[in-house]
């Protein structure tokens, strides 16, 4: 679309049939002024279309004003995209949620055949339609590609499992946990997934010891790089003052000192000092430094509370999602709570 905007006047038409649905043309002057001024456009054909799929008037203009460029295109153009993401959405209700919150993804529709292909890989592959949805709309990007290029990468990622020693009955199971829990694995390069790999048995990791981390990463191992991983580890190993063979162990224990970059950990480093806390302690406990600052100044705040001393107990209690540390703190509550005498037992006459 030209963006020549001087030398051309609005498009009169648009203006009136956007006026009749309550858009907001001042917002679209100021963020995308380029739309109006283009000879041809199709609001009542495209508002029809949201309207038809259920949005209320509200919704369209909503959607409108977010992604002008939606009126840009055919009718024809959006009841394809339409008829595509209805593969993956459970019905048009939940279809118009989507086109809100993500117009931008649902009217780019210049890669319809990519789009196309690639959700049916990812069915055949056996992910589950949430997590395509997922996809399409906070990564859309990967839908563009051709399908051959993520067809590669699952490839990349199914060779290097059975190569650590991973099980043909299980390969299946593994991929689709892998892209379940971090779908966005798949805007990386089958080199970096590599790269990482080699990074990790470069430094004594068992092939055993890197699936194992694969998993408990999940996926996350491919977003760094050797040289981020190698900063994480050495900074670790000063704090904690232990060999190779030591430091190797306590990054399987908390897959977080790889992950985390230097500055991360130096914050969350500080934060548990100053709380009193010793780095003996951090060291037999490392998955600690999965916890924010304000996560684990919080939690101390409320062991606190109940009588229950962090600098000379274990720092176990602190761990764990928020469920997790609930529970325990429930536990040691009650033990507070509990009578420290045995109300049925014969009075000592010298208490």
């Amino acid at each position: 679309y030209t963006t020549d905007t001087k030398s051309r006047e609005e498009n009169k038409k648009t203006i009136e049939s956007l006026h009749r649905l309550s858009v907001d043309i001042k917002k679209i002057r100021r963020l995308k002024e380029w739309v109006l001024l283009q000879d041809v456009a199709y609001v009542k054909e495209i508002a029809g279309i949201l309207q038809e799929m259920g949005a209320d008037e509200a919704t369209v203009a909503n959607i409108l004003e977010h992604c002008p460029e939606a009126i840009l295109h055919t009718p024809a153009e959006i009841n394809s995209q339409r008829a595509l993401w209805q593969l993956v959405c459970q019905n048009e209700k939940q279809l118009i949620k989507l086109i809100e919150q993500f117009p931008q993804s649902f009217f780019t529709t210049e890669y319809h055949e990519n789009q196309k292909a690639n959700i049916l890989f990812f069915q055949e592959l056996g992910l589950k339609n949430n997590i395509i949805t997922r996809l399409l709309t906070s990564a859309p990007n990967i839908f563009y590609n051709p399908v051959e290029k993520n067809k590669n990468l699952i490839e990349t990622l199914q060779r290097n499992y059975l190569n650590l020693g991973g099980s043909d009955a299980n390969m299946k199971i593994w991929i689709l946990k892998l892209l379940s829990q971090n779908p966005f694995i798949l805007l990386n390069t089958s080199t970096v997934i590599h790269e990482n790999l080699e990074f990790l048995q470069k430094n004594d990791f068992t092939d055993h010891e890197v699936l194992q981390l694969l998993s408990k990463l999940k996926g996350f191992i491919f977003q760094l790089t050797p040289t981020t991983m190698k900063k994480s580890m050495l900074f670790s190993q000063n704090v904690f003052k232990c060999s190779d063979q030591e430091l190797k162990q306590l990054v399987l224990k908390c897959p977080a000192l790889l992950y985390y970059s230097v500055p991360v950990l130096e914050e969350r480093l500080e934060g548990l000092l100053k709380e009193g806390i010793s780095v003996s302690q951090i060291r037999e406990t490392p998955m600690v430094l999965e916890l924010t600052t304000q996560i684990v100044q919080y939690r101390i705040k409320k062991l606190s509370a109940v009588g229950y001393d962090i600098k000379s107990g274990t720092l176990e209690s602190l761990n764990g999602t928020k469920k997790d540390f609930e529970v325990n703190y429930g536990k040691i509550q009650s033990k507070k709570e509990r009578p420290i005498f045995n109300p049925v037992a014969p009075i000592n006459i010298e208490d």
